[in-house]
């Protein structure tokens, strides 16, 4: 039986301004969410130069958002997050072919009046990176044959999709929609997940985007590099009995112990891990450090 990892991650992202930025405001979601199969041991960050002002807030998903502010003129910033989180075994029970038609769980998903509310229902909808569109359906339903059960139908889609998709970091930006990463078949981690989502939910389904980290292994005998981990995304469907099930369509496997789970929400939009508003600054350029690493 697998046994529970340790694993501490160092992130840190580092904006350099040709010329100085007046004032900034800034939200940051780093914070690694505390859940059932995943335990936040610690947690700090340090910000550089200090804030002028700083909170914290749970938002609307659950996740940790982090609020600060410059009113002094500054030609830098860096944000370094230090996490060490305990990841539990997830999918050693899971026997995909044994959850419901995917059918049943679309129709439980609908609105009916006076019918039972699913709190899951608020990821079917459009959101406003992923739209609902029927090329998405359609090129979703050669995987969900009727009647086949939706965990094994999620995972062949997965499977398609990685094999589908190129991997090309210059192909589209942040805010690229999915439907756009869709017609040009290539994108990022975070298009893969947005184009799976956007298939799930053309279907009447619960999917939601899912920001963390992946811990990479390097080929024997060559050393870990620091800084060779990254920033990761993945997608996650909701199933009726099993909950929700985290797919990573970018390396066709379930997520499980080598990804470090930050936050949820209904597409990057939610969830990018630091964003904000600043006066001045000009032209500048963003250098970003990631190293995921086990702990005894």
């Amino acid at each position: 039986m697998t046994e529970s990892v340790k694993l501490s991650v160092s992130h840190t992202t580092t904006y350099r301004y040709s010329t100085p930025v007046e004032t900034a405001q800034h939200l940051a979601t780093i914070h690694p969410l505390e859940c059932a199969w995943q335990s936040v041991v610690s947690h700090t960050v340090r910000i550089e130069p200090v804030p002028s002002y700083e909170s914290a807030r749970i938002d609307s998903f659950g996740n940790e958002v982090r609020y600060f502010t410059f009113d002094a003129p500054h030609d830098y910033l860096s944000v370094t997050s230090e996490s060490t989180v305990v990841l539990s075994p997830r999918w050693q029970a899971l026997d995909a072919e044994a959850t419901p038609p995917w059918e049943t769980v679309r129709e439980a998903l609908r609105y009916r009046a006076l019918g039972a509310y699913l709190p899951e229902t608020e990821f079917v909808f459009a959101s406003p990176n992923i739209a609902l569109a029927p090329e998405l359906a359609a090129y979703a339903l050669p995987s969900f044959a009727p009647g086949r059960p939706l965990v094994a139908a999620a995972i062949d889609l997965m499977h398609r999709i990685r094999m589908d998709f190129a991997y090309q970091p210059q192909a589209t930006e942040f805010d690229t929609p999915a439907l756009r990463a869709f017609d040009l078949r290539q994108g990022v981690c975070q298009d893969f997940a947005q184009v799976m989502i956007g298939c799930l939910r053309s279907l009447g389904l619960a999917a939601r985007y899912v920001s963390g980290y992946l811990r990479t292994v390097p080929p024997e005998g060559t050393p870990r590099l620091i800084g060779a981990d990254a920033s990761h995304a993945w997608a996650s469907v909701f199933c009726p009995g099993t909950g929700w099930v985290d797919l990573d369509p970018t390396n066709d496997v379930l997520a499980d112990l080598d990804h470090v789970t930050l936050a949820i929400g209904r597409d990057y939009s939610d969830v990018s891990l630091l964003r904000g508003i600043i006066l001045g600054g000009g032209e500048h350029t963003v250098e970003v450090a990631v190293h995921v690493s086990a702990e005894p």
